[in-house]
């Protein structure tokens, strides 16, 4: 359990919606629901008056849609993380929402558990995409390397690390992949930096930002 609770507020135009999701997180002790907002324009000015740790957006809102929203939420408050939720794994809009500072991306189809896990990623400054995602990034990835396209970088890799490389594609936190190999959570941070580095990149969003403009994947795959 964290030591303190979750601040999430709830942006969908269906209230069902949000009714259903505020139930769910009701539910979870670590999680606390502080609003829930109709439309791009009240999930801004809820995130103003309210404060939340994280606000769970929908894509499609009246009013002003959750991209804009989300851009919005994060100029005015930068340390507000925004994880949107979307109908679709192949939304058009997955690569538009990183850019916009969306620390994550969920599929509302999603299980109870795959949610609070997402939120839990987020809140402690990971970012979070939906494992389909997450899958078919890492095939059409391996795909261009096994094709020659970027190979060289990724042939710099040791065994060890394409092993990690691939548990974090998947969205695995350093302790599940620590759990996996048999490693410390120092060792994973350690191979996890080293991969980093050598890949030019700083975090899961860059990896996902750079496998997207190198066409590693394509929304539609």
């Amino acid at each position: 359990m964290l030591k303190e609770k979750i601040r999430v507020l709830i942006a969908d135009d269906h209230a069902i919606v949000r009714e259903g999701i505020h139930a769910i997180l009701s539910a979870q002790p670590d999680v606390q629901v502080v609003g829930q907002a109709a439309d791009g324009y009240e999930a801004v000015t809820m995130s103003e008056e309210l404060g939340p740790d994280i606000v769970l957006m929908d894509i499609t809102m009246p009013r002003m849609n959750g991209l804009e929203a989300t851009r919005r939420i994060k100029q005015l408050h930068p340390d507000v993380k925004v994880l949107v939720l979307t109908m679709h794994e192949s939304d058009d809009y997955f690569y538009k929402i990183l850019e916009d500072g969306a620390s994550g991306y969920f599929v509302k189809g999603g299980s109870t558990s795959e949610l609070i896990s997402a939120l839990k990623a987020v809140w402690q400054g990971d970012v979070f995409i939906y494992p389909s995602m997450a899958k078919k990034l890492l095939s059409d990835y391996l795909r261009r390397v096994k094709t020659g396209q970027d190979a060289e970088q990724y042939n710099s890799l040791t065994d060890r690390q394409r092993e990690i490389l691939k548990l974090i594609a998947e969205g695995r936190t350093n302790q599940e992949i620590a759990g996996i190999l048999f490693l410390s959570p120092t060792t994973v941070q350690t191979h996890r930096a080293h991969i980093m580095a050598r890949l030019e990149l700083h975090n899961r969003t860059e990896l996902i930002k750079y496998a997207l403009r190198h066409g590693f994947i394509t929304l539609d795959t």
